[in-house]
């Protein structure tokens, strides 16, 4: 029965911190308007009286941390992708003919002229102007390939080079193909993350199902439409060598130029070679500024690899133009000054505050590497989570009523010590769901009114093996001490049995199973802390300050 004051004090001060924690879940509409403001601020965004009012609805030195309701409670936005990876195939290919065309140029001597032909799908086609030569062509090309890195270790080599009525024609082996796939998948998977987190939705759902198809649930999306407006922004940038300019938006740009309108000057508009120097992909960072003027633009960053072509470009180029393209229309064509060696610059244009935040967050977030087909999308309303939850909260306020007249009614005293105790569970639960920043789903839901029903498991056993020890113990002091040394390894036992499933479920479910096993397993660890520790330091509380010559349980 002794209870050091350490142990006193540990005991209160974890259930004061869990409580403190789930009391945002309270002021649920108001903390999330509170938090939405915050990151409104935080992003950099003009500062309205109605963020000043939001931010104010709850205390900052408070926590502000929230359960995030899921789909099926919050309503929102469902979305099945297919991602295009054929796409990927073409732009790798026109990727690589730079490189080929430089292998070639070593051995020019040999086999003359070399000029790209046009093709159309995943295949690039060289013809060579001294067909004898072919195969000295093809050698020189295959030097390029590489071997194909997956899971399973290194492989085959990426390109297949073949000959063909004297012309080269390269390809990706399947071996490519398939971890071109892949990694298609992962990046896109990534980016849509990013993407639909930095606009501040609260844990969507990003799955991959099957070979090439994305499962988009995103919880507080007015529309399926909106969504797929924030999936869809592309804010692809590139960097192009400027071949020339012109006011005809027909003009013929030759060959495999492009013709992209500018942003600043109307009516203007560039020719620019269509194999870009530098590209989105190769960013690190990309952050909103203002340049010397004071007006709004974005700072970039490129990867060691970005850097090195972006300084080599620069250097060789001294007195160019250089056009830098966002998603097809030019934003500006500075001429080069200097070598540009650190890999970094500024994009400034006819930006707002906004815009440049905006462009920045997409930039970071990268383009995605192929375009997406949408195969199924709907919306869920608020009102039938709503719904849910209703139903949810009754289910739960049902099994918490009945659970606590039972444990009242069959233990008197040490079961209201025990109802105690399950509140503050349920109170702990809602604290670590907030902490670690879990989803709240139907199935989650069905987590914690089992949890209701199985917290008390634990006292059930204490208490009937107190009533053991009372028939033999000397006294209500020992027989109270060891009905609650002899019950721990049951309930342990039967807890770590229950837990481990729960971390089953975890690991190998999705989505609602997952929902479930996490409110399970937070249940369990709650639950058995409240059971052995908490109504132990009632009950010691309460022997303490009565000291009775016997007890009833």
């Amino acid at each position: 029965m002794h209870f050091s004051l350490f142990r006193r004090v540990l005991i209160v001060a974890i259930c004061l911190v869990g409580l403190v924690f789930a009391l945002p879940n309270v002021f649920y509409d108001r903390v999330e308007r509170h938090n939405d403001a915050v990151k409104s601020i935080e992003a950099g965004l003009p500062v309205t009286p109605e963020m000043t009012a939001d931010r104010a609805l709850w205390p900052d030195w408070m926590p502000a941390t929230l359960v995030n309701l899921g789909l099926d409670l919050r309503g929102g936005a469902h979305l099945l992708g297919e991602v295009r990876v054929d796409d990927v195939y073409a732009a790798r290919m026109d990727a690589i003919w730079p490189e080929v065309r430089d292998a070639l140029r070593d051995v020019r001597s040999e086999v003359g002229t070399v000029r790209r032909q046009e093709t159309e799908g995943d295949t690039l086609r060289v013809r060579i102007s001294k067909p004898e030569a072919i195969q000295t062509a093809v050698a020189a090309v295959r030097k390029l390939a590489q071997p194909v890195t997956s899971l399973t270790g290194v492989g085959e080599t990426d390109l297949e080079v073949t000959a063909r009525n004297g012309e080269i024609i390269v390809a990706l082996s399947e071996a490519e193909r398939a971890a071109t796939d892949d990694r298609t998948l992962q990046q896109s998977l990534e980016i849509i993350r990013r993407r639909v987190d930095e606009v501040g939705t609260r844990e969507p759902t990003i799955q991959r199902q099957g070979a090439d198809r994305i499962l988009i649930q995103v919880p507080g999306i007015g529309s399926a439409e909106e969504l797929k407006a924030i999936i869809g922004t592309t804010a692809q940038l590139t960097f192009h060598p400027v071949v020339g300019r012109t006011q005809d938006p027909e003009a013929n740009p030759g060959g495999r130029n492009l013709l992209l309108p500018s942003l600043d000057e109307q009516g203007v508009y560039y020719i620019l070679e269509s194999t870009p120097v530098v590209t989105g992909e190769e960013l690190t960072d990309a952050q909103p500024a203002f340049d010397q003027n004071g007006r709004p633009a974005v700072n970039f960053r490129f990867n060691p690899t970005g850097a090195r072509k972006f300084g080599d470009y620069t250097a060789a180029n001294i007195g160019s133009p250089f056009a830098i393209v966002l998603d097809n229309e030019v934003i500006s064509a500075p001429v080069i000054q200097s070598h540009i060696p650190g890999g970094s610059g500024i994009i400034t244009g006819s930006f707002s505050v906004e815009e440049s935040t905006h462009l920045a967050v997409l930039l970071r977030a990268g383009a995605l590497p192929a375009k997406i087909d949408f195969l199924e999308e709907r919306t869920i309303g608020p009102e039938l989570g709503q719904d849910s939850i209703d139903a949810g909260a009754m289910a739960s306020l049902v099994a918490f009523v009945l659970v606590l007249v039972f444990m009242a009614l069959s233990y008197g005293l040490f079961g209201i010590f025990a109802n105690i105790a399950l509140m503050l569970n349920i109170g702990l639960i809602f604290g670590l769901l907030s902490v670690i920043g879990a989803t709240l789903t139907l199935p989650g839901i069905a987590g914690i009114v089992l949890t209701i029903g199985m917290a008390v498991d634990a006292n059930v056993l204490i208490f009937e093996r107190i009533r053991e020890e009372l028939k033999t113990a000397r006294g209500p002091s020992r027989a109270i001490e060891l009905g609650y040394e002899r019950a721990l390894s049951a309930i342990l036992d039967a807890n770590i049995t229950t837990f481990i499933t729960a971390v089953i479920l975890f690991a190998m479910g999705s989505g609602p199973v997952r929902g479930f096993a996490v409110t399970l397993g937070i249940g369990i660890i709650t639950s058995v802390f409240t059971a052995i520790y908490v109504t132990r330091l009632l009950v010691v509380l309460w022997f303490e300050r009565r000291r009775p010559k016997t007890i009833e349980v």
